[in-house]
């Protein structure tokens, strides 16, 4: 089945897949996408050659989350796209040539080498709205020359989609959008798009305020400007959500003194970008129906049992995600030889050992149960209606 197909899905249930940015950190949630991925197999007959694009109907992704929901909506297995971020994961994050002197006070890693990855994977020929993408995908970037966030859709009922319009969104590359939401600020060079007659430069989505995309796809699922207008429900709409780690910068020794106008300009992006996951996730608790999750806070809980300002929920949640502290690893069980500092950066290629490892412990809270209400007899291994 297309996308297209699924954009005209009729009935429920709906299934919406997030995965959240964080560079190399990807491999945890490939980890727990690999314990859905063979749950579901499980549930629906055991067909080795049944993959996630057989089952999500709209799969969202940011910077690493959007390489991941690409190659899983061309229908690749989660094995097939956990082979590619160990063979290709070094060579994504190559240092910049050193003849580069400008690029390389500017930024850490050349784009040159991950371009080339994303062209070999998807095919440098194949566009948005290509037939090769078997659901509805999302991707986040940020538009520098609008200042605005771009979530680009390939629904084909969206307006900037429109396949009579010049600078239909369709027709876009879609390596070149994927790299375009990979380019984090000084660790990849901006992407240059050319829409119709313009050209725009692009930035990692994990600059606006999605980087954990999920509310942000439900909402694009079901408001009447992007014209899927799914009904909701929390019986009729399933959404997960997977992170690659929260990392809060926790300093008890800091003192007023140290905030700096060099401290501020390190710190506040990163605190931005996590106050704006946080968000999200908190969102998705208070209008879906939350089965799991970790704590937000300390006022308000996992909101698991919460309701919320609506008499029933919209969905049902699913959230997958830890902290990378070491209180957070701690919980979690058996990684107590992890070094926290060696986990938290998205470049850490050296330690992606160590990244499968907290993913596989995540995975651990995949349970059967959290999917039995959205395995409909329609759903099957060739079809999924």
């Amino acid at each position: 089945m297309s996308f297209v197909d699924k954009a005209n899905k009729k009935t429920g249930p709906y299934k919406l897949l997030a995965l959240d940015g964080g560079g190399i950190r990807g491999v945890i949630t490939l980890e727990v996408l690999a314990k859905i991925e063979a749950t579901l197999r499980d549930a629906l007959g055991g067909d080795q050659n049944f993959v996630l694009a057989d089952y999500f109907d709209y799969i969202a992704g940011t910077s690493t989350g959007a390489i991941i929901a690409t190659a899983l909506s061309l229908g690749m297995s989660v094995a097939k796209i956990q082979e590619f971020y160990q063979e290709a994961g070094k060579r994504m994050f190559d240092k910049a040539f050193i003849f580069e002197i400008t690029r390389m006070a500017l930024y850490k890693y050349g784009d040159k080498n991950l371009a080339d990855q994303l062209k070999q994977v998807f095919g440098e020929s194949t566009t948005f709205g290509s037939e090769r993408l078997k659901t509805l995908l999302m991707l986040v970037m940020r538009n520098a020359n609008t200042d605005s966030p771009w979530p680009l859709s390939n629904n084909p009922k969206a307006k900037f989609n429109n396949s009579n319009r010049p600078d239909s969104n369709l027709n876009l590359p879609l390596w070149q959008l994927v790299r375009a939401s990979t380019a984090a600020p000084t660790f990849f060079p901006p992407e240059t798009v050319q829409l119709g007659d313009k050209k725009f430069v692009f930035v990692d989505g994990g600059v606006t305020p999605y980087n954990n995309p999920a509310f942000q796809l439900f909402l694009m699922a079901t408001l009447e400007p992007y014209q899927l207008m799914w009904p909701a429900g929390e019986d009729n709409m399933l959404l997960v959500s997977i992170g690659t780690g929260i990392t809060p910068n926790i300093n008890p020794e800091l003192k007023a003194a140290n905030m700096h106008t060099l401290y501020n300009a390190q710190t506040l992006p990163m605190a931005l970008m996590l106050a704006a996951q946080y968000e999200q996730d908190f969102l998705c608790r208070i209008f879906g129906k939350c089965l799991l999750g970790d704590t937000i806070d300390q006022e308000v809980g996992d909101l698991l049992k919460t309701k919320g300002p609506l008499e029933s929920k919209l969905f049902t949640y699913l959230r997958y995600n830890v902290e990378l502290t070491r209180e957070g690893l701690n919980k979690l069980g058996g990684l107590d030889d992890i070094k926290v500092k060696d986990v938290q950066q998205m470049d850490s290629v050296e330690h992606m050992g160590e990244l499968k490892l907290i993913g596989k412990a995540i995975a651990k809270t995949v349970q059967p149960q959290h999917f039995s209400n959205f395995l409909h007899s329609s759903d099957s291994l060739t079809t999924v209606s």
